[in-house]
């Protein structure tokens, strides 16, 4: 299975602030207050489209910025919600939490979304906060801002292509070619022990997953050497590209090095021999051109499209490539892996406002109380008692009063402010 992670920034739009304004018409000398609310923040929305088959493209981009809502206006107009960003991923795909490590969302059908940041809320306009005593309010609620997070998106994708053949064939020479797949690569029995998996980019948004399956060897289907192990990982693929050394250079001959592996296929499991395949025939750097030819002609006969190919120079990788990657979309679509017991998704809940005390002084946080200090003006002598009452509903004055407050102590709001507590 190919397990494929990358981490993203992502950041919902702030809130759009409240207006102040006051209406200021000819004849109506005092028209009272008529400023608009701020427009909400865009959400930050995952998707998963069937039609993406890895992460690589979150190699390039790694920070996703949701739009800002619009401050209010005059005359009562609201500011425009800002516009949702809406980020593709494979489907498949699990999203964590960095910091707390905690599943947020799994997405595994064509098309289910989910919100992992959500955008601020619009700021109330100074029209919402006129009373009978307070007909002139100088102040609004600014918005507040929007989520913003790191996190890790996680997807488990069987490989579409697998490459099969003899060890020392060359198939983990040809993965690494083509993919940024870094495999040990060396004269063994056994090259590969454990499939190595790579992504083909095709270009933005276009790619497909290759295995290099372990070496096949004469027994695989009764289980000797690694036979049943990488068996049956490649029972999973869509198509193989069969990869044959026609240098011989190991001394056996091209065509009957391809008979032998389609048979242990074949032994082990006849729907994965019936598996679309194409033909490598690789070394030809180092191979007589006769045996190439000869080589291309019978497989050919059998009706098998061949790829003469140099592996270690290059030499007909990118024709080869191609051409599978045109295959694979006439192919069903790809296996989703879904685990037998779906992981619960949790979401954690951040507390409004915490009470702590450093060294004598009792400090006041929290997103809700940095919230209502952006909407106050600290100036104006009604937007203040505002403040006050809005400390004693949230429950903030009572908090104090648990944390063993005295009249005169000091009291810290957020990062700054600072004021003598009075009962």
């Amino acid at each position: 299975m190919f397990i494929d992670i990358a981490e993203i920034y992502v950041k919902a739009g702030d809130g759009g602030n409240g207006a102040v304004s006051f209406r200021r018409e000819k004849y109506v000398p005092a028209g009272g207050p008529d400023g608009g609310d701020g427009g909400d923040g865009g959400n930050v929305i995952l998707k998963a489209d069937k039609h993406l088959r890895s992460l690589s493209d979150f190699r390039y981009r790694r920070h996703y910025k949701a739009e800002r809502g619009q401050n209010g206006g005059s005359q009562k107009c609201s500011g425009r919600k800002g516009e949702d960003l809406v980020i593709k991923v494979p489907c498949g795909t699990i999203v964590r939490d960095r910091e707390t490590g905690l599943i947020i969302a799994d997405l595994v059908e064509d098309g289910q979304t989910a919100v992992v940041a959500k955008g601020g809320i619009g700021g109330k306009g100074n029209v919402h906060f006129a009373t009978p005593t307070r007909q002139a309010p100088n102040f609004a609620k600014n918005g507040t801002p929007g989520e913003e997070k790191w996190i890790i998106l996680e997807l488990k994708l069987l490989a579409d292509v697998g490459l099969i053949g003899y060890p020392n064939v060359g198939k983990s020479t040809l993965l690494s070619q083509v993919s940024s797949a870094r495999p040990k690569i060396a004269n063994y029995p056994f090259t590969t022990l454990t499939p190595n998996l790579g992504v083909v980019s095709m270009g933005e948004g276009e790619s497909f997953v290759m295995a290099d399956i372990p070496g096949l060897i004469e027994g695989a289907h009764k289980g000797v050497g690694l036979g049943h192990d990488f068996l049956r990982h490649v029972e999973r693929t869509r198509m193989l590209i069969h990869v044959v050394d026609v240098a011989a250079l190991e001394g056996r001959n091209p065509v009957d090095d391809f008979h032998v592996i389609n048979m242990e296929l074949k032994k082990y499991n006849e729907t994965l021999a019936g598996r679309p395949q194409v033909v490598a025939a690789n070394k030809i750097d180092v191979a007589d051109e006769k045996t190439v030819k000869d080589f291309t002609e019978t497989m050919e006969g059998l009706g098998y499209k061949v790829f003469p190919i140099s592996a270690a120079t290059g030499r007909g990788v990118r024709e080869l490539i191609n051409y599978v990657y045109e295959m694979l979309k006439t192919l069903p679509e790809p296996e989703i892996f879904v685990p037998e017991a779906s992981e619960t998704v949790y979401r954690a809940e951040e507390e409004d406002f915490t009470v702590e005390i450093e060294d004598g002084v009792y400090v006041v946080d929290g997103p809700w109380i940095r919230n209502l200090l952006r909407g106050i003006n600290f100036d104006d002598r009604e937007s203040l008692q505002y403040f006050q009452r809005a400390l004693k509903r949230k429950g903030v004055i009572q908090a104090l009063e648990d944390k063993g407050i005295r009249e005169g102590d000091t009291v810290r709001i957020a990062d700054g402010m600072e004021f003598d507590y009075v009962p």
